[in-house]
């Protein structure tokens, strides 16, 4: 499954690159479709180990750079950084994936990823049929964890947050630094930075900075009012967790609270699943989608 030379274009033998309304995709196999997201301060490379198991079991597999992200559009953030809301990034892929003739699909996403996959379902929910997220609770919810030493490990989330010029200039700085440091805190496998830091443009710092605005503003306004009306999603929802990231336990009792149908489990690995436990994450999403 691996490639031993780290060669991502082998990984990806088979998918076709292509851009759709300003997304950057591999796509590739046929067969039941399922969307795959990636987290910060990645792009859809972080699936290369993953996405061919899930071809050879059967699925038409679309793998995205988010907006603000990889070779994605970088639009201005406007008031609010509302074009960073997960909605407004959930509304775009849920059309992308229509454009590919994919009205109803299963969406996996880690990290932001993530939280642009489960406002997805919660927002569209007839066009998610299963939902997978891994090693994030949700937006509100995390905030609601962020007090006293576990606020170190994510100081980020502020500082990120903070108005713009500030983050964007202290990252281009020395974004090769950043990007490394703070990835080596959160994992213990090979991670592909090389490709992560070409990617790591000064669009790409300052849009993802807008990404994390909008998850300390209006996706937690989003989230609350959801929270608050009792909606749910109602899909199979799948999550799972690194036991060196999140613990053990506490995010599926979480997840429970926000979806009628959860079951999950922990990895044995940091923070990225894709890519330290790719064997372990690819069984899991495969048993998943095939409706087990």
């Amino acid at each position: 499954m691996r490639d031993p030379n780290g060669s991502v274009g082998l990984m990806f033998e088979g998918f076709e690159e292509r851009d759709v309304d300003g997304i950057h995709l591999r796509v590739g196999g046929a067969g039941t479709p399922v969307l795959l997201l990636h987290g910060y301060p990645q792009m859809h490379v972080r699936w290369r180990h993953v996405a061919p198991v899930l071809v050879a079991a059967g699925h038409r597999v679309v793998c995205a750079d988010l907006r603000g992200y990889g070779r994605s559009h970088t639009p201005p953030a406007g008031a609010g950084a509302e074009a960073y809301s997960k909605r407004t990034m959930a509304s775009e892929l849920v059309a992308v994936m229509a454009m590919l003739g994919h009205e109803r699909f299963a969406v996996a996403g880690h990290d932001r990823g993530g939280r642009v996959a489960y406002r997805m379902a919660l927002d569209h929910p007839g066009r998610v049929a299963r939902l997978a997220v891994l090693d994030i609770l949700p937006t509100i919810e995390q905030w609601d964890r962020l007090k006293g030493p576990a606020a170190v490990g994510a100081f980020h989330w502020t500082f990120l947050a903070r108005p713009a010029p500030f983050p964007e200039r202290l990252i281009g700085a020395d974004p090769d630094y950043w990007l490394r440091t703070l990835c080596a805190g959160w994992s213990g496998g090979d991670l592909g930075l090389d490709e992560y830091v070409r990617a790591f443009t000064p669009d790409v710092i300052r849009a993802s900075c807008d990404d994390y605005r909008a998850g300390a503003g209006i996706d937690v306004e989003i989230d609350r009012a959801d929270r608050d009306a009792g909606r749910r999603i109602a899909c199979p929802t799948l999550v799972l967790w690194g036991e060196r990231s999140l613990g053990q336990g506490t995010p599926l009792e979480v997840w429970q609270r926000w979806a009628d149908d959860v079951r999950g489990h922990g990895l044995p690995c940091g923070h990225f699943l894709p890519e330290e436990a790719p064997d372990d994450t690819a069984s899991a999403l495969r048993t998943f989608l095939a409706g087990a």
